[in-house]
């Protein structure tokens, strides 16, 4: 009786398992080149890849990696944008749309303008020029310790723009 409960339990532990975790299988596109009005699960552009993004549609998040390159135009984000060590991100276009954070962290260059981001806007130790301009921010607009200070203004932020960052909302 003993052995059929633990195999039972063990069954029941698979197959909970195996129904629980869909959404762990989620596709991560690669992307190098450009992808255009396309839908994508989660996407990664590689290390010193560069992608272009045209009004493509991201399901999870965009992760940017080392001395890699992002330009995104007009696109809808369900969740981040994060980069670290990246050459250059730049996201821009009235329509677009991040429903969580934009962080770059200690990386070159960004431009991220027009843009409606639900989360926070955080850029932390870049050596890179930074321009954050005419975006509306639900969270905080948060710069910290970037080798030269981000420039622009005429953003809404709805929580605080800190430090670095602190003169450029409306």
């Amino acid at each position: 009786m003993r052995v059929r409960l633990f195999v039972l339990a063990g069954l029941v532990a698979a197959f909970a398992a195996v129904v629980a975790a869909p959404g762990a299988y989620a596709e991560e596109t690669k992307c190098r080149g450009t992808l255009n009005g396309v839908t994508v699960d989660n996407l990664k552009v590689p290390k010193g890849a560069t992608c272009t993004l045209n009004g493509t549609k991201v399901k999870g998040t965009i992760k940017v990696g080392r001395n890699a390159t992002l330009v995104a135009t007009n696109i809808k984000v369900v969740g981040n944008i994060q980069a670290e060590n990246h050459a250059r991100v730049v996201v821009n276009g009235v329509k677009s749309k991040v429903g969580g954070s934009i962080q770059l962290v200690q990386g070159g260059s960004a431009t991220i303008r027009n843009v409606k981001v639900k989360g926070d806007v955080q850029l932390f130790e870049n050596d890179g020029a930074q321009l954050v301009a005419t975006n509306k921010i639900n969270g905080n607009l948060q710069c910290k310790e970037n080798d030269v200070d981000p420039t622009g203004g005429n953003n809404v932020v709805g929580g605080n723009a800190e430090d670095q960052c602190e003169g450029l909302e409306t």
